[in-house]
């Protein structure tokens, strides 16, 4: 049977058995992250994500498919989970953009919409790398540009995923650290799975009684080169937002067709494209008639000139982030007003995961907590709500794992209250930073301390290996100890103490002055103890202190400043 159309029913049902895919598949996909610890968590933060663009899809009644991109856009947008799920909405945002206003789609509809998911999808990202889910949507965006001799969606569909099967074996071959450890790229992987919810829904062939995929270990294995010393280096990683280099962070709402100035008619890459060369950290939120704008340039003037040749200005905010300073309330002799009723300065939010780092954190001055980090993303939604409920003028936050920057990054530039991101990529950071903070200085100032404290402290994770494996020069054997150091595998072992040590020994210098050792849900006082013994005979001038932070997945985190 041929089919020329995807109408608002087949729509709705290729997003839920994508999401029934990625949910039945969380676990292969975790699998193949590049390290061999229990905190590979891209599967579940792409399903996640996924389900609720699902659900919004499920509730919306509307019998238009574009109508129902869009849902699944802002679904997969407000419920992103870690970069992989960031990726994921944008890659759903472009094709949402494409198909607006289609009551069904044909073949050429959705060679476009993916031609477009690929577009949009790559500039979303701050330095595009290849061997990751970017090669793959590119990959079905040209096979679907080339697939011009049928009017058949199903087969359209399929040769899509022929295509993303082959481009997710080639992630491989394109990033060094893939090819090391003998898997393909994660994100790319979940993907795929989408896409061939979508083929097998259009060629009635979907079961959702299927056994999950199960990873080919003996190919994976054929696959490793232990010939190229590699240290962590998260594929998603790479995506990691640069420093700032542009002045003011201009902000403005923009009703569009109203108003006397108006010349253009709106159309998103024009507006965009123009933009994007003005600066850096550009979102263009286009929310039916209102388009929201944040940008960081050092001309405004130009991106509010611009902005008014598609309609009326309100909402403009421009803050000099060099310059930037605030009145000081002083708080001397005068008794706490109530949150509910006065707002904060500034609220520092910190992403942890476990009670007793949760304590930390408050103790050490953070205002708001939101539980996460391995395992466990938070949600751009989750990140938006912490920092529109803190009460505050300002805010900033803490996400404590690299994996959450680019959900942070998101729910900063659409948040209600400005806000900024300290880029802690660990616990440890995360707590010298916020050491750092000084309620004299302006937010500005305060950051700039608090990135630079980043580097003072070294952050070591301490756990098992879940699956052999050879990465830099260490033959690792399932339930080994590793230690990993600042993302790099150091040290490895069977014994605990020793390979606890072995990996502080590695972290320790000359200008070492004190240890942290922080165990969890798996480790135990008595333990913690015996490393604090053998560490001290390293140096029986180095201050160590024992916390219980009570986090999961690591038994103990060892921290050297």
């Amino acid at each position: 049977m041929v089919v020329k159309q995807i109408t608002n029913v087949e729509f709705n049902e290729m997003v839920q058995a994508a999401a029934h895919n990625l949910k039945q598949n969380v676990e292969f996909i975790n699998s193949l992250n590049v390290f061999p610890v229990p905190d590979g968590d891209t599967g579940t933060n792409m399903s996640m994500s996924f389900e609720s663009g699902a659900k919004y899809v499920a509730k919306d009644d509307s019998n238009s498919v574009g109508d129902l991109a869009q849902s699944l856009a802002k679904g997969l947008l407000m419920g992103a989970r870690g970069n992989s799920g960031v990726i994921l909405s944008q890659i759903f945002r472009g094709f949402s953009k494409s198909v607006e206003g289609k009551k069904t789609l044909n073949v050429s509809d959705v060679t476009e919409a993916f031609l477009n998911s690929a577009k949009v999808a790559y500039g979303s990202v701050m330095k595009p790398t290849e061997g990751t889910i970017l090669t793959v949507i590119k990959g079905i965006g040209q096979v679907a540009k080339d697939c011009n001799d049928t009017e058949d969606i199903a087969v359209l569909m399929d040769k899509c995923y022929e295509s993303a099967e082959v481009a997710l074996k080639s992630t491989t071959e394109l990033l060094p650290v893939l090819k090391q450890v003998g898997v393909v790229d994660s994100g790319g992987q979940g993907l795929v799975f989408v896409i061939k919810a979508f083929a097998d829904i259009l060629n009635n062939r979907f079961d959702a009684n299927n056994e999950p995929h199960q990873p080919n270990n003996h190919e994976m294995n054929e696959m490793i080169d232990a010939s190229h010393e590699q240290g962590r280096e998260s594929v998603q990683g790479k995506l990691d937002p640069n420093d700032i280099v542009y002045g003011y962070c201009t902000q403005v709402m923009v009703r569009i067709g109203k108003g006397k100035q108006v010349e253009h008619e709106f159309d998103y890459d024009f507006f965009y494209d123009y933009l994007s060369k003005l600066g850096d950290s550009l979102l263009v939120i286009n929310d039916d008639e209102i388009v929201k704008v944040h940008v960081h340039t050092e001309f405004p003037g130009k991106v509010l000139s611009w902005a008014q040749k598609f309609g009326d200005l309100s909402n403009i905010k421009v803050d000099n982030m060099r310059m930037q300073q605030e009145d000081i309330i002083e708080q001397d002799d005068k008794p706490e007003p109530a949150a509910d009723e006065t707002p904060k300065d500034v609220a520092i939010i910190a992403v942890t995961s476990g009670d007793g780092l949760g304590e930390l954190f408050k103790n050490l001055g953070a205002t708001d907590l939101i539980k996460g980090g391995q395992t466990m993303n938070p949600s751009t939604e989750d990140l938006l709500n912490a920092i529109n409920g803190s009460n505050a003028k300002s805010v900033i936050l803490l996400p404590n794992n690299g994996n959450i920057f680019m959900a942070a990054e998101a729910a900063a530039k659409v948040a209600d209250v400005p806000t900024k991101i300290v880029h802690s990529k660990t616990l440890a950071q995360g707590m010298t930073a916020i050491i750092s903070f000084n309620p004299e200085q302006t937010i500005d100032e305060n950051c700039n301390v608090m990135e630079e404290m980043l580097d003072t402290v070294k952050s070591g994770e301490l756990t098992n290996a879940v699956r052999d494996t050879t990465i830099s020069n260490l033959s690792i054997k399932k339930d080994d100890f590793i230690g990993i150091v600042d993302g790099k595998i150091k040290v490895n072992g069977t014994d605990l103490i020793d390979t606890a040590t072995n990996m502080v020994k590695s972290m320790l210098d000359e200008d070492s002055e004190i240890v942290t050792i922080i165990y969890g849900e798996q480790g135990n006082q008595d333990t913690a103890n015996k490393i604090k013994a053998a560490v001290q005979q390293l140096d029986e001038d180095l201050e160590i202190e024992i916390h219980n932070g009570g986090q999961p997945v690591y038994p103990f985190l060892i921290s050297v400043e």
